[in-house]
């Protein structure tokens, strides 16, 4: 099984670590550029994007995570780790996203999605202080949207979504993403 890292620097990390344990994946805590060696994917979970941010700056985070989504290796950011992966933070993903988009914790919501690549019908989405994607440019694939706005896309081996996946009993998102991992590791010899 694969090693999959999930930046541990603040937000829902230990949500997404149960998922992929549970789904047979080895997980390793990511909080500093030596954690990320060997893994095969990587996780940016939700939490709060500009302390997350600081804790990337303060440990030196930022050019080996661009480093490792140039290299191909798959990386899976939710909510706050959509907005990481953007233009205006570590670049690496060509979109814009808009921080709180529908609204406080107060318009948390939950919504239905089809997610190209998850099997079984719609994923139960829960927003909660959700991002969507303002922008996205021509390499970038939309792969749902909420009243209109972006909430999941894809380029390359990055993939991002507004919501939670780690919330709830339904891991197909991480299983799906799992998959991907793998694809990728057979593809690297």
């Amino acid at each position: 099984m694969p090693c999959i890292g999930v930046l541990a620097l603040q937000g829902g990390f230990a949500a997404h670590e149960a998922v992929l344990a549970r789904l047979g994946a080895r997980v390793r805590e990511v909080r500093t550029p030596a954690d990320l060696d060997g893994i095969d994917g990587l996780v940016l979970p939700g939490g709060e994007s500009t302390t997350m941010t600081l804790g990337i700056e303060r440990e030196r985070l930022a050019e080996p995570l661009r480093a490792l989504a140039a290299r191909g290796t798959p990386v899976l950011g939710t909510c706050a780790g959509l907005i990481l992966l953007d233009r205006d933070h570590l670049g690496v993903m060509d979109i814009v996203a808009r921080r709180n988009a529908f609204g406080r914790q107060l318009h948390s919501f939950e919504a239905d999605l089809d997610l190209p690549g998850v099997d079984g019908g719609p994923v139960r989405a829960v927003f909660i202080r959700s991002p969507w994607i303002d922008e996205a440019g021509p390499e970038v694939e939309i792969l749902a949207a909420v009243d209109g706005h972006p909430v999941a896309a894809r380029q390359g081996d990055l993939h991002v979504l507004s919501f939670h996946p780690e919330l709830g009993d339904d891991d197909r998102v991480h299983r799906a993403f799992v998959a991907r991992v793998r694809d990728a590791m057979a593809t690297r010899g």
